[in-house]
């Protein structure tokens, strides 16, 4: 009976549960913390409002989300949005929008983990011309590229290892 209890199995499901979720959350405190800075506070500012609302989607606690708008009127270390473009598997046109408060160490993470899988980064302008905001702010792609699916699981692979990295919010692609 060694091994067998409902408590062990609740425990491990709790802990990979909450790793996730740390995770989102961790991303989405970046993400308000440099909306807010943006808006100076304001809860009204688009940016921020859409911030919230993403964090209220995944139920990130209001605690949370108010330590969060109040870290970003305090001095200390600046968060900055800063946006890499890369080209991947097939030609897929890649972009990846992280926040840090050192861009010299998350380029040089960024550039690692695409040349670890063969694929390194394009020239700013290069690949954001496949992709047009929508009205949530986010981008989505105006041109599709049609993958194999080799390609498809290469893609994959890249994608889940550059969203691993911790400063990466998010990352978006072209390819169908």
């Amino acid at each position: 009976m060694s091994g067998h209890s409902k408590w062990s199995k609740i425990k491990h499901k709790k802990a990979s549960t909450d790793a996730r979720k740390s995770k989102v959350f961790s991303k989405l405190v970046r993400y308000i913390t440099v909306e807010a800075k943006k808006s100076k506070g304001d809860r009204n500012a688009p940016g921020l409002r859409l911030a919230i609302e993403k964090a209220r989607a995944e139920n990130m606690p209001a605690d949370n989300i108010d330590r969060a708008v109040d870290k970003a009127s305090q001095a200390g270390a600046e968060l900055e949005q800063v946006t890499y473009e890369a080209y991947g598997p097939g030609g897929v046109a890649i972009i990846i929008e992280a926040f840090t408060d050192n861009r010299n160490r998350t380029v040089q993470e960024i550039k690692h983990l695409l040349s670890k899988n063969g694929y390194a980064l394009a020239n700013p302008g290069a690949a954001i011309w496949a992709f047009a905001k929508n009205e949530q702010g986010e981008l989505a792609a105006t041109t599709t590229v049609d993958l194999s699916d080799e390609d498809l699981e290469k893609l994959a692979e890249l994608v889940d290892a550059i969203d691993e990295q911790d400063d990466v919010n998010e990352v978006y692609t072209n390819a169908e």
